[in-house]
């Protein structure tokens, strides 16, 4: 029977913010600090570069620090992290909402599994609906991260040991750069998960990612680059293949849009991506139409 320690690890919690949603963001600090963990908690938000801003961050009871690094969220990252001297890091978006019992369940988790690296289940929340994304799983693989995006190992969801991990701050408009922590987390060791929804993360328009194509474009590539597993395996291939043809559909390049549908087709033929992406580049369905149907469910494209 593994014992586990009365006291926790000391955790030291990431909040990156462009300082553009304060509202937000005073919501992701209170949720943080409103955990009831065991153990020496430490919180930071990390302001990166606002250009035209006008009005402060708000009073957040918490250090408030430059990103000092590259900018973006993976330099926003990487600067609170330097800054802390805790056991662990968690990340945590400012648009996101951390729920009673997420920090000690991970922790916990952790230490009984040895791990170092921990993710859990989500709450999506677009408009004025719920959706619960678990894993169905209390382990994540390579194999689990490469067939499927896994929505639920979330970057808000993250908790590792410091210094093991840095965010990579190659990524092209620190898309995928979760993704990519993740999958190097579980090439170290599997991810502990703890199937319970535990973050509330926040879809719509306040989110930086919402629309931004060709920085998802690049991301993919990026990963695909970085990742040879993703083009090797005929499911996850297909996803980023599908998830490529959408992306240049959104931006009207038919062409390229129909090409990497066709490369989706002859990786998985039934990968819904591709026929949504033609009905896109066709001009039959907008892009923000697609989205807007699928993030309401829960997921994304």
């Amino acid at each position: 029977m593994t014992v586990l320690p009365s006291v926790l690890p000391s955790v030291g919690v990431v909040i990156p913010t462009c300082g553009d949603r304060p509202a937000l963001l005073r919501g992701a600090v209170a949720g943080v600090l409103a955990q009831e963990y065991p153990g020496r908690l430490a919180v930071v938000v990390v302001a990166d570069g606002a250009p035209g801003r006008r009005d402060p961050l708000p009073a957040l009871g918490v250090p408030v620090l430059a990103n000092s690094r590259t900018p973006g969220l993976p330099g926003a990252r990487n600067t609170g992290i330097a800054a802390l001297d805790t056991d662990l890091v968690a990340f945590c978006d400012d648009d996101d909402l951390w729920l009673p019992g997420k920090l000690a369940a991970q922790a916990r988790a952790l230490a009984a599994a040895g791990g170092e690296f921990a993710s859990c289940a989500i709450e999506v929340e677009h408009g004025r609906r719920r959706v619960t994304r678990l894993a169905g799983t209390d382990t994540v693989t390579v194999a689990d991260l490469v067939r499927s995006r896994m929505v639920m190992v979330h970057s808000s969801t993250f908790l590792f040991r410091r210094g093991a991990l840095w965010a990579d701050e190659s990524a092209p408009g620190g898309q995928n750069e979760d993704w990519d922590l993740a999958l190097r987390a579980a090439r170290r060791r599997p991810i502990t998960h703890v199937d319970r929804p535990l973050v509330r993360v926040r879809w719509g328009g306040a989110s930086h990612y919402a629309a931004r194509w060709a920085d998802r474009i690049a991301g993919l590539d990026w990963m695909l680059a970085r990742h040879p597993e993703l083009a090797a395996d005929r499911r996850g291939a297909a996803r980023v293949y599908g998830q490529l043809a959408f992306a240049h559909a959104a931006l009207g390049r038919r062409r390229a849009a129909v090409r990497w549908a066709l490369r989706t087709f002859g990786a998985r033929p039934g990968e819904p991506r591709a026929p949504i992406a033609l009905a896109v580049a066709a001009g039959l369905v907008p892009a923000a139409t697609v989205l807007g149907l699928l993030h309401g469910r829960g997921r994304g494209i």
